[in-house]
């Protein structure tokens, strides 16, 4: 009897469905789960200054169920950081405050000031992934989600809510000055309202927006803000290895999709330049739950002192 074979454009996409299936599988099943804490040093204050410690929260996604992103988040205030920054997209369902009040409990005795974004006010509706690949897509919100309620959770305990406003704070006996703006990928940013120069007298000046419009940290740069926190991006949430990123959903470039970058060098106004870290973020969409070579993030930023 005569053995048989496979065509060979059968064995190589039978081949290529069982790595899709895999690839599938271990991105929503494990690296979706995957608690990543990054650490990055940012020379962002004077000479001799000691350090400071910032924990960069961003776009947990929470739902009412997810206890392990809930313990994991809690457990960060053992960083015992100087200071806890949230760039938004913190809830995933109309039952995600109580959840996402209690992951923050422990650090919310910390320092802290936060953003509000498209994800705290509207609930995730199931979208065509391909939709992001265009820029000008319709879209469609969901629900109003409560988030007067989180913003109050987060306030009550003293974080300052700079969606669309400014701030201070001492922190650790350093002056720091802050600026925030709305969801810009929304259209929601009003960055007039905090426009000016940052305060050269402070410290250190932060500025905060969800996501990394360049039309929106380019202000934030010519107005001499030191370090801009951002999320939104996912790090890219599906990444391929030695490409990157296939798509940001915002302005931002591929290559700065995720973590620290400059975003202005020194120049005779701003001196100092202007530095970004965009949090590849804690979570997914629960329509899309899958993660691929960008595990859920938190930061942990140590802000040291510049040379001269």
């Amino acid at each position: 009897m005569r053995a048989t074979t496979a065509p060979p454009a059968a064995v190589l996409a039978s081949a290529t469905a069982g790595i899709a299936i895999a690839g599938a599988a271990y991105a929503s099943l494990y690296e979706r789960t995957r608690w990543t804490l990054r650490r990055f040093e940012v020379p962002v204050l004077a000479p001799g200054s000691a350090p400071l410690r910032v924990l960069h929260l961003s776009d947990l996604h929470m739902t009412a169920g997810q206890r392990s992103k809930q313990e994991w988040v809690a457990s960060l205030a053992a960083l015992e950081p100087d200071l806890v920054v949230d760039t938004g997209d913190n809830l995933a369902g109309h039952d995600a405050v109580p959840g996402t009040l209690r992951a923050l409990e422990p650090l919310l005795d910390r320092p802290g000031v936060f953003v509000l974004a498209s994800n705290d006010y509207h609930a995730p509706r199931p979208k065509n992934p391909l939709k992001y690949f265009r820029p000008d897509h319709v879209r469609v919100h969901g629900d109003e989600l409560p988030w007067r309620e989180l913003r109050d959770g987060l306030t009550a305990r003293g974080w300052l809510d700079l969606t669309n406003a400014r701030g201070e704070l001492v922190v650790a006996g350093r002056r720091i000055v802050f600026a925030g703006v709305d969801d810009s990928h929304l259209g929601r940013d009003r960055y007039d309202d905090v426009a000016g120069r940052a305060d050269p007298a402070a410290d250190l000046r932060i500025g905060l927006a969800h996501s990394p419009e360049p039309r929106v940290l380019d202000r934030f740069a010519a107005d001499g803000h030191d370090l801009l926190l951002c999320g939104h991006t996912h790090g890219g949430q599906l990444r391929v290895p030695f490409y990157g990123a296939l798509v940001t959903n915002c302005g931002i470039d591929r290559a700065r999709a995720r973590w620290l970058h400059r975003w202005a060098e020194p120049s005779v106004d701003h001196p100092h330049g202007t530095w970004l870290h965009v949090s590849a973020g804690l979570g997914t969409s629960p329509y899309a739950p899958a993660r691929f070579a960008c595990p859920p993030e938190a930061t942990l930023l140590t802000l040291t002192a510049r040379r001269g």
